[in-house]
């Protein structure tokens, strides 16, 4: 299967979660074996031969492609949580969404000072969820390599949430 085949695999439905919101349902990505396959191939690959100590996984689907990915080019993985799921200490970050507020927390020992991550995502929107995590990981002294995400939707400008950093994204939505 082709990375441009993949757009065909993922199911959009107009108005979700409110009216004038074209939601992108990757569950339908993931049930079906082939394209789940060259999805996670095609995000491994462009990290190999890279110096990166961990993949960093934004809860919830980020877990699924950072663990993946972190096994298959042996690293570590990092959890990045909401609020009170992490035990042990924890640093937390705050950002802004279009109806409020929300957080995201790492644990203080997630990563050594200097370890070379990439934060990984299943979807890069507004660029929010991503901009609190690499700002966790910068308190912790880590160098952020990059983002990875399956799915972009470029028209939200989430890349500049990321401040210029390193982006990749498998499938964009222009």
């Amino acid at each position: 299967m082709l990375v441009g085949d993949l757009k065909k695999v993922i199911r959009e439905i107009p108005d979700f979660p409110k009216p004038g919101i074209n939601f992108y349902d990757i569950t339908t990505l993931f049930a079906d074996p082939a394209a789940f396959k060259t999805a996670v191939n095609k995000m491994v690959e462009r990290y190999r031969g890279e110096k990166i100590d961990a993949f960093v996984g934004i809860e919830a689907r980020g877990f699924i492609l950072a663990s993946i990915m972190a096994h298959t080019l042996e690293t570590s993985l990092v959890l990045i949580r909401k609020p009170g799921k992490l035990p042990g200490n924890t640093l937390s970050e705050s950002y802004d969404l279009e109806y409020g507020t929300n957080q995201v927390e790492i644990h203080e020992d997630a990563v050594e000072p200097g370890h070379r991550v990439v934060i990984v995502d299943d979807l890069l929107a507004t660029g929010g969820t991503a901009g609190a995590a690499g700002k966790l990981l910068n308190r912790l002294d880590a160098r952020v390599e990059g983002f990875a995400f399956l799915v972009e939707l470029a028209f939200l400008n989430g890349r500049e949430a990321l401040g210029g950093r390193n982006v990749f994204s498998l499938i964009t939505y222009e």
